[in-house]
């Protein structure tokens, strides 16, 4: 007697749409999420607006302070990078801020406990934040290229070092958001680190010219390696590009893993005012 097939069954194959379907419901969560945050930002866009104008009336001011102290290519140059390093670390309140917003909303949670996955999450707010910041630098290379005479070796390399230290801002900005109890803790984290990091960085004043101490612990910090990235995609350097944007790299995403694991594991506490 010859047996039906339908006595033993064939092993299920997966479907060969099974997995792009899981990306296509996964790209959709994180398009909704992104289009809730990218509205949140323009309802109240003085925070952005400010991150957008500020930088280029603080760089108008500063170059000439540059110029008459090292000549006008390298003063030109040492203003951008300045301005560029220091009001992006300022900007990453922005992440942080609609992270922590959340928390306080008590939103966060009922967000968990949907097919939200915390990756989605925290990519869903970090595209709005990626194209804020990187119209925010572009309108600082764009005056500094356009008024000030700042000499571009390789518009690629830059475009790699600016996207590098971009992903990294969203990286620590992410982690900063999920770690803050308060406002208040967020705001001297943001506000008191981001100028500590980008003085030890030498973004406002040259190592050089700062004391030995400070040029030892210099590479610690993320700014430097935003100070180091800039200074060698302006002037073509392409090994000093990719080596200080692995370096950057390294930063955000070791940030974004904790960002993802305390938001994973739920340990990510209702903030207070």
């Amino acid at each position: 007697m010859l047996l039906h097939d339908t006595a033993f069954p064939r092993p299920a194959v997966p479907s060969r749409l099974a997995i792009p379907d899981s990306w296509r419901a996964s790209a959709s969560r994180i398009g909704a999420i992104v289009r809730h945050n990218t509205i949140l930002l323009l309802r109240e866009p003085g925070p952005l607006a400010s991150r957008l104008i500020l930088p280029v009336a603080f760089l108008a001011l500063l170059h000439p302070l540059y110029q008459a102290a090292q000549g006008h290519d390298a003063g030109a140059r040492q203003a951008v990078i300045a301005t560029l390093v220091t009001f992006s670390l300022l900007g990453l309140s922005i992440v942080g801020g609609s992270i922590l917003t959340e928390r306080m909303w008590r939103t966060w949670g009922r967000l968990r406990m949907t097919a939200i996955r915390p990756a989605e999450l925290l990519a869903g707010k970090g595209v709005p934040v990626l194209v804020a910041m990187l119209t925010q630098q572009a309108i600082v290379i764009g005056f500094g290229v356009g008024v000030l005479g700042l000499h571009v070796a390789s518009p690629v390399l830059l475009m790699t070092a600016v996207l590098a230290w971009t992903l990294a801002l969203i990286g620590m900005g992410a982690a900063i958001g999920v770690l803050a109890r308060s406002l208040a803790e967020l705001s001297v984290i943001f506000d008191v680190g981001g100028m500590i990091l980008s003085s030890l960085g030498g973004a406002l004043v040259p190592l050089t010219a700062m004391p030995g101490w400070v040029r030892h612990i210099a590479p610690a910090s993320p700014g430097y390696w935003a100070v180091s990235v800039l200074h060698a995609a302006l002037s073509g350097d392409a090994a000093g590009t990719l080596r200080a944007s692995a370096v950057l790299a390294g930063f955000g995403l070791a940030c974004g893993v904790v960002a993802a694991v305390r938001a994973d594991r739920g340990a990510v506490r209702t903030a207070t005012m």
